[in-house]
C-alpha cells in the first residue's frame, strides 16, 4: 500500500494531536508498564525458588570424614534408629516394640512392616549393623532380631538409637536421603541431602580442615552458615550487616582436666577442691558454661542441686602449702588445639603455688601424666559407666576408683523406670563431684554464624 505526501501528513497530525489529547494518561501508563517489568524481572527468582525449588542451606562444618563416619546431627537427617530417646523414656522408631527375655540377657526387637530404604528396597531384620563388644546378634526372621548380652542390662535399649545405614550413606525413615557426595582419597568434601519431605531445604554440607579455612570459605560466600568455637574468630563478623551471630553450648562435650590417680598428692579431695577454688570465674567468659558435674543441665537427670564452685585464691594457696612437699612439680599434657586454654590453667595453678609444665601430645594419650586436658564425648543418656566405672578403659586409663560411684553406675543400668534411674543418677552426681575423677570445667560455647 502507497501513501502519498497527502495522506502521510494527515496520519501525522492525527497522532499529534491524540497524543497532545491523551499526554497524561499515556505518560502514566508507561510508568506503570515500566514499574511492572522492572518488579516482574527483579522478583521473579524469588517466585521461582519459593513455588518450584526448595530453598537451599548451605552449611560449613570443620572435620575429615568418610562415608563410615559423619557428625551425628547428619547421620540423624538420613536415618533413624530402632529406638529414640525422649525424656528419658525409650521410644519405638523403626522397631515396633521389643521383648526381654532370660531374666534381661535376651532383647527380642520387632520391625514396624512398610519400612524402606531411601532407594526402594525393602528394609529388613537381616540390614541391621550394629557392631557392639560382648553382644550377641541373631536374626530370626526378616522383622525379628536377637540381642544376647552377657550381663543383663535393663538400658540396653539406650544404645540403639543410632540410625541404620547401608553403604554408601543410604538410609531408611530418614527426613533426608543423600543427592550427591563428592569426595577426595575417600574424605568427602561435600554432602547434598535432598528432603524427603515438602517444605524442607535442600541441605549443602561443606567440609574443610580448620576453623581458619572455615572462616576464609564464609567471608569468600562458599557457605552461608557456620559453627566455630573460637570466640576471636566468631568477633570477625560482629560488624557484618548480612550477618547474624548466636552463641549456643554444646552439651554434648565437657572439657576436663583428667587427674592421674596414681599421683598420691593430686588424688586427695582436698588438693582436688583447692584446684577447683584457683581457677577464677573469668576464665570461663569466653569459653564455656561452667559445669558443676559430668552430666549437663540439658539432660533429664541433671541435678539442680550440685554445689556450686566457689573462687577462693587465698584458701586453695592454704591447702596447697600444707600438702605440697618442696621442690615438686606436675605435668600437664594438652592438644595443641587447647593450648591457650592450658597456658590460663597453669597460670592460675601456679598462683596458688602448684608448679606446671604443659607438654603437647599429637594423637595418642600419654602413658605418664600428672593432669590431662581433654573433651569428653557425652552421650544423650546419663549412663557414664564407659566413663567412670573402676572396670573400664577411661576410668583405667587415669587409675581412678570409687566404690559409691560403682555402685550407682551399676544400679542405674539395672533400673529402666525413669524416675528411678532419676534418683540414682542425681545421688551419683553428688557422689562424683565430691570425688571427681579430675576437674569438670565447662561445656564449650558453639558460635553459630550465618546470612541473614
Amino acid at each position: 500500500m502507497i501513501f502519498d505526501k497527502k495522506t502521510v501528513r494527515y496520519y501525522y497530525w492525527l497522532l499529534v494531536e491524540f497524543v497532545k489529547k491523551n499526554f497524561k494518561i499515556l505518560l502514566f501508563s508507561f510508568f506503570l508498564s515500566f514499574v511492572v517489568i522492572l518488579l516482574t524481572v527483579s522478583l521473579s527468582p524469588l517466585f521461582y525458588r519459593q513455588f518450584f525449588i526448595n530453598k537451599k542451606e548451605v552449611i560449613g562444618m570443620v572435620g575429615k570424614y568418610d562415608v563410615d563416619n559423619l557428625p551425628k546431627e547428619i547421620t540423624e537427617k538420613i536415618s533413624s534408629g530402632l529406638v529414640y530417646i525422649s525424656q528419658g523414656q525409650v521410644i519405638p522408631l523403626l522397631a515396633s516394640f521389643w521383648e526381654i527375655k532370660d531374666g534381661g540377657r535376651r532383647f527380642r526387637f520387632h520391625l514396624k512392616n512398610n519400612l524402606l530404604w531411601n532407594d526402594g528396597k525393602e528394609f529388613s531384620a537381616y540390614d541391621i549393623n550394629f557392631r557392639f563388644k560382648d553382644v550377641g546378634i541373631k536374626i530370626i526372621d526378616e522383622k525379628t532380631i536377637d540381642f544376647y548380652l552377657k550381663e543383663p542390662s535393663a538400658v540396653f535399649p539406650f544404645l540403639l538409637t543410632k540410625p541404620i545405614i547401608r553403604y554408601p550413606l543410604i538410609g531408611v525413615a530418614g527426613l533426608y536421603r543423600v543427592h550427591r557426595v563428592k569426595k577426595k582419597y575417600d574424605v568427602i568434601n561435600e554432602l547434598i541431602l535432598y528432603p524427603n519431605k515438602k517444605g524442607l531445604p535442600i541441605l549443602v554440607y561443606k567440609f574443610y580442615p580448620s576453623e581458619t579455612k572455615l572462616v576464609a570459605a564464609y567471608k569468600l560466600g562458599e557457605v552461608k552458615e557456620i559453627r566455630i568455637y573460637k570466640k576471636s574468630l566468631a568477633d570477625i563478623f560482629k560488624k557484618w550487616r548480612n550477618s547474624k551471630i548466636e552463641r549456643l553450648v554444646d552439651y554434648s562435650q565437657l572439657m576436663t582436666l583428667l587427674i592421674n590417680h596414681q599421683n598420691n598428692i593430686l588424688k586427695e579431695k582436698e588438693i582436688k577442691n583447692a584446684l577447683i577454688m584457683a581457677i577464677p570465674p573469668e576464665f570461663y567468659q569466653d569459653v564455656g558454661e561452667p559445669a558443676l558435674g559430668p552430666i549437663p543441665p540439658s539432660s533429664w537427670a541433671y541435678n539442680p542441686a550440685l554445689k556450686q564452685n566457689v573462687y577462693n585464691e587465698d584458701a586453695a594457696a592454704k591447702i596447697i602449702k600444707k600438702n605440697l612437699p618442696k621442690n615438686v612439680s606436675f605435668n600437664l599434657f594438652s592438644s595443641y588445639d587447647y593450648y591457650s586454654i592450658a597456658t590460663n590453667i597453669k597460670d592460675y595453678f601456679e598462683k596458688v603455688g602448684l608448679p606446671i609444665k604443659i607438654k603437647i601430645f599429637s594423637y595418642q594419650k600419654p602413658k605418664e601424666f600428672d593432669f590431662l586436658l581433654v573433651f569428653l564425648k557425652l552421650a544423650d543418656d546419663p549412663d557414664q559407666y564407659l566413663l567412670w566405672h573402676s572396670t573400664q578403659s577411661n576410668a583405667n586409663f587415669i587409675h581412678y576408683k570409687n566404690v559409691k560411684v560403682d555402685k550407682l553406675l551399676e544400679e542405674g543400668r539395672e533400673m529402666l523406670a525413669v524416675e528411678e534411674r532419676k534418683k540414682i543418677y542425681q545421688e551419683y552426681q553428688k557422689v562424683i563431684v565430691d570425688d571427681p575423677p579430675g576437674l569438670f570445667l565447662y561445656y564449650p560455647y558453639v558460635y553459630v554464624i550465618k546470612r541473614k
